[in-house]
């Protein structure tokens, strides 16, 4: 019974909420979770003969297990979002989960670059070569439009405007965006493309995509985690950096300058005003100009 209605609620994510299939896995894996629980205290019940007791149990069992705060909350939305489904579709009368809280988290700022480190990997990258063009216009592509990942290794030669300096991003649940492209990253594609992806041989499949591999394939996520690792550790960066790096120290460079907050939540694909409110958090050293600016004791 649980095997079934599982693959009805990875249909109904698909279709209904039009989630990528990265999240589906994601919930997915999450109730997998609490089946496999039942299954190691031998609990062979459906899905309607959970309660609030068993929830709890299942809690307390993630805790013995040393699982994180973060993971647990996580887990706990995967469910949540499942027995929603089941009361959508009537499959049930009461949700179990509809008085379990998760756990309080403390919210963790992001890393965030400055624009000297922004610029010293901008300027470590050796531009006489396809991959060290391909790569500067991957960076400033990262930085200029805060993209993910994910919405960087998609992005389609159909969707870059460069000549009205915009680009439409395919974002998460497959929502698609327009988000302005700064000149850097404008000059920098166009030479990628004009002087190397224009006389390559692409491998069928592939044609649509911006940023290819030598190979003339999509580069995938691990390739880009890959390029920003290796251009940290070469001007000898100490923060541990990622792609989401250039996402995070984009919004908040933006909020620093002064932007408008809906409108940085509209360039990034946020759902949620809450979700950008993390970037409006300002740096000591932010702050320590300011009073030394504009305080008249300073």
């Amino acid at each position: 019974m649980w095997e079934y209605e599982i693959i009805e609620y990875k249909n109904f994510l698909k279709l209904e909420r039009s989630l990528s299939e990265n999240s589906i896995s994601a919930y997915v894996s999450d109730v997998n979770k609490f089946v496999k629980f039942l299954e190691i205290k031998n609990l062979k019940i459906s899905y309607l003969e959970i309660d609030s007791k068993i929830i709890s149990n299942f809690l307390e069992y993630l805790v013995k297990l040393g699982v994180s705060s973060y993971t647990q909350a996580r887990i706990i939305s995967g469910i949540k979002s499942f027995f929603s489904y089941l009361l959508i579709e009537e499959k049930i009368t009461v949700n179990p989960m509809e008085l379990v809280e998760a756990p309080k988290l403390i919210r963790k700022l992001p890393d965030v670059l400055t624009l000297q480190n922004i610029e010293k990997i901008l300027e470590s990258i050796d531009l006489s070569t396809y991959e060290g063009t391909r790569n500067r216009a991957i960076i400033e592509t990262l930085y200029s439009c805060g993209l993910r990942v994910s919405e960087l290794n998609n992005l389609s030669i159909q969707n870059l405007f460069l000549d009205i300096g915009f680009i439409k991003v395919l974002g998460k649940g497959s929502k698609e965006r327009l988000v302005p492209i700064g000149k850097p990253a404008i000059k920098f594609i166009t030479i990628y493309i004009n002087d190397y992806r224009n006389s390559m041989k692409i491998k069928e499949g592939n044609e649509g995509f911006v940023f290819l591999n030598r190979y003339g394939k999509k580069l995938t996520r691990n390739m880009i985690f890959i390029i920003v690792k290796d251009l940290s550790k070469k001007i000898g960066l100490k923060k541990n950096i990622s792609p989401h790096t250039f996402r995070h120290s984009f919004a908040t460079h933006m909020i620093e300058g002064g932007a408008d907050l809906r409108a940085v939540q509209e360039m990034l694909g946020h759902e949620s005003i809450t979700t950008t409110e993390i970037y409006t958090h300002l740096n000591r050293d932010y702050l320590k100009q300011v009073v030394r600016e504009f305080h008249p004791r300073s």
